[in-house]
C-alpha cells in the first residue's frame, strides 16, 4: 500500500484523503466511514451530530473577528462507486483503496479511487481541523449515498443547519463553478420467464463485450462510449434472427449512474450453424471496433466455445427482452438551448441481469429540465410496459435552477481573478448534484458547487490531478476569507 499521496501538497488535505482511501465506503455500506467522521469531529471538541440517516454534520464556529460573516456549509458525500476491472481482486466492503501517484494525477490500481468525492470531504476535514485559517461559522455536512439515490440529502431535516451559504465540494474541473444541475429518475424494469430444457444438437458459447471505458453517466454521456448492454444486446439479436441463437444467462453493467463497460452472456446455438455464428461475430466485432475506434477504441467482443447450458429462457420472453432493449432509448436525447455545449437530457441504459427465470433492467434518465425528465422517464418506462415487462420509475430528484445573480458567485469570481488573473467559467453541469434536493429543503442557501480536475469518475480509470487540488484548496481557504457579511 502506497502512502505518496501523503507527500503532495496541501498535506493538511492529502492525508485525510489517504485516510478515507483506508475505509471501505461503498455506497449503501457507509458504516464505517460514518463512525470515522463522528469520531473526527468529536475529537476536535466540534459538536457533531449523526442524523437518522446517517449524515454527518460537524459545527465550527467563526474565528476571531470573522462573526459578522454568512454561516458556511462545506458539503460533499461520504460513498463512492465501487468499479473494478475484471481482473482485480478487490472486495470493497473490506479492503482499502490502493492510491498511488502518476505524474501529475494520482488513480488507482484496478478501482475507483474515490476522489468522488473523497477530495470534498478531505477538504472539509482539513478546514475544520485548521487553527490558521479565517473563516465565518463552519458547518460541514457530510451526506451518504449521494452514488446511488442521494437518500442522505432526500432524508435532511430543515432546521439542522444554522448557515446561508453552501458551497457543494464534488465538481470535478478545477477553475470552473457551477450553478445548476441536471435532475433524474431511475426507470427499473422486470419479467419473469420460463426456463426451457436446451434443445439438442446446441453448442454452447460464453460472450463478453468488454475493454469499454465506462464512465459517469451524466458527464460522459456526450462522448460518444459504447454502451455494452446495447452492443451485446444487437449481437444476441440479429444471431437469433440468423441462427435461432438462445439465451441461458446475461449480466451487463453493475451501477445505474455508470455507463456500463461490459456485457456477459451465455448462449447456445444449432451445432450445423456455429461455424456461420462464429464469421458473423467476427464481422459484427469489426463493424463495432469502427464505429467506435475514435469514442472507444479499446472494445473487445469474446467468444469462447464452452459446454451447453442445461436451461435457456423460452422463446417468447428472449423475443420481448430483445425487443425492449433495442427498442429503449440511450444516450444524449437533446441539447441544451438556453446553455450552449450541455446536455440537456440524456438517458443510460445501465444493467442488464437475465438468470434464474427473471430478467432485471435498470437506467437513468436525467434533465436539466424536470418536466423532460419525467417525460423521457416515461418514455422509456413505456417501452418496457410494451413488451410485456412490469416498469416503474421511482427516486426522482429536481435539478437545481441557476441562480446568476447570486453573492457567493460574485464574491468567488471576483477572488479566483484577484488570485489566479482570470475569471472561473460559470457553467450547469449535466449530473445530479445534491444541490437540487438541498436547495428544496433549504430554499434560503445561495449554493456554489466546485472542485479539483477528476477524469473518468465512476470507473476504474478515475484520477484525479494533484496540481489542481492544490488550487482548488488555495481558493476554497480564500472563499472563506472573503466570505460574504450577513
Amino acid at each position: 500500500m502506497s502512502k505518496e499521496i501523503l507527500n503532495l501538497e496541501p498535506k493538511e488535505l492529502w492525508k485525510h484523503f489517504y485516510s478515507l482511501t483506508q475505509i471501505p465506503r461503498p455506497s449503501k455500506k457507509e458504516t464505517q466511514v460514518i463512525e470515522f467522521m463522528k469520531k473526527f469531529g468529536e475529537d476536535l471538541g466540534l459538536e457533531t451530530i449523526v442524523d437518522e440517516v446517517g449524515n454527518v454534520i460537524i459545527k465550527k464556529p467563526a474565528t476571531e473577528g470573522m462573526e459578522d460573516r454568512k454561516g458556511i456549509i462545506l458539503q460533499g458525500h461520504l460513498d463512492m462507486v465501487p468499479q473494478k476491472n475484471s481482473d482485480t481482486d478487490h472486495d470493497f466492503e473490506k479492503d482499502p483503496i490502493d492510491a498511488y501517484v502518476d505524474g501529475d494525477w494520482v488513480t488507482a490500481k484496478g478501482t475507483t479511487l474515490g476522489a468522488d468525492n473523497g477530495m470534498g470531504v478531505a477538504a472539509a476535514m482539513a478546514v475544520l481541523e485548521a487553527t490558521d485559517l479565517a473563516h465565518g461559522s463552519i458547518e460541514a455536512l457530510m451526506t451518504i449515498d449521494e452514488e446511488t439515490g442521494m437518500t442522505g440529502a432526500e432524508n435532511l431535516k430543515p432546521g439542522i443547519l444554522d448557515g446561508d451559504i453552501l458551497l457543494n465540494l464534488d465538481s470535478e474541473d478545477e477553475g470552473e463553478l457551477y450553478i445548476g444541475c441536471a435532475g433524474g429518475v431511475d426507470t427499473t424494469a422486470t419479467m419473469e420467464y420460463t426456463e426451457e430444457e436446451t434443445p439438442e444438437n446446441m453448442t454452447g458459447y460464453s460472450i463478453a463485450v468488454k475493454g469499454l471505458k465506462g464512465g459517469h453517466s451524466g458527464l460522459d454521456i456526450n462522448l460518444g462510449r459504447g454502451n455494452a448492454n446495447k452492443i451485446m444486446n444487437a449481437l444476441l439479436m440479429t444471431a437469433c434472427e440468423k441462427f435461432g441463437l438462445r439465451l441461458a444467462e446475461l449480466q451487463g453493467g453493475s451501477l445505474r449512474n455508470a455507463i456500463p463497460r461490459e456485457s456477459f452472456a451465455t448462449v447456445v446455438v444449432p451445432a450445423d450453424k456455429a461455424d456461420d455464428f462464429m464469421k458473423f461475430v467476427e464481422e459484427f466485432t469489426s463493424i463495432a471496433q469502427d464505429e467506435f475506434k475514435e469514442a472507444d477504441a479499446g472494445l473487445e467482443i469474446v467468444v469462447e466455445a464452452t459446454d451447453a447450458p442445461a436451461k435457456v429462457m423460452d422463446k417468447d420472453a428472449q423475443a420481448k427482452l430483445f425487443k425492449a432493449i433495442a427498442e429503449a432509448p440511450n444516450g444524449v436525447i437533446a441539447m441544451s438551448e438556453s446553455v450552449e455545449g450541455i446536455v440537456e437530457t440524456s438517458t443510460n441504459l445501465a444493467i442488464v441481469n437475465v438468470k434464474d427465470g427473471k430478467i432485471d433492467v435498470a437506467s437513468l434518465q436525467r434533465s436539466l429540465v424536470d418536466s423532460d425528465r419525467d417525460k423521457i422517464g416515461e418514455q422509456m418506462k413505456k417501452v418496457f410496459l410494451d413488451n410485456g415487462f412490469n416498469a416503474t420509475n421511482e427516486g426522482a430528484y429536481p435539478g437545481w435552477k441557476p441562480n446568476p445573480d447570486s453573492d457567493i458567485l460574485k464574491e468567488m469570481k471576483e477572488s479566483y481573478k484577484n488570485k489566479y488573473g482570470k475569471v472561473p467559467e460559470v457553467k450547469v453541469i449535466h449530473a445530479g448534484l445534491e444541490c437540487g434536493l438541498l436547495g428544496s429543503t433549504y430554499p434560503n442557501w445561495d449554493m456554489i458547487s466546485f472542485g479539483p480536475t477528476i477524469r473518468f469518475p465512476h470507473s476504474p480509470d478515475e484520477k484525479v490531478n494533484h496540481t489542481t487540488v492544490q488550487r482548488f484548496w488555495d481558493f476554497l481557504v480564500e472563499t472563506l476569507k472573503n466570505a460574504p457579511k450577513k
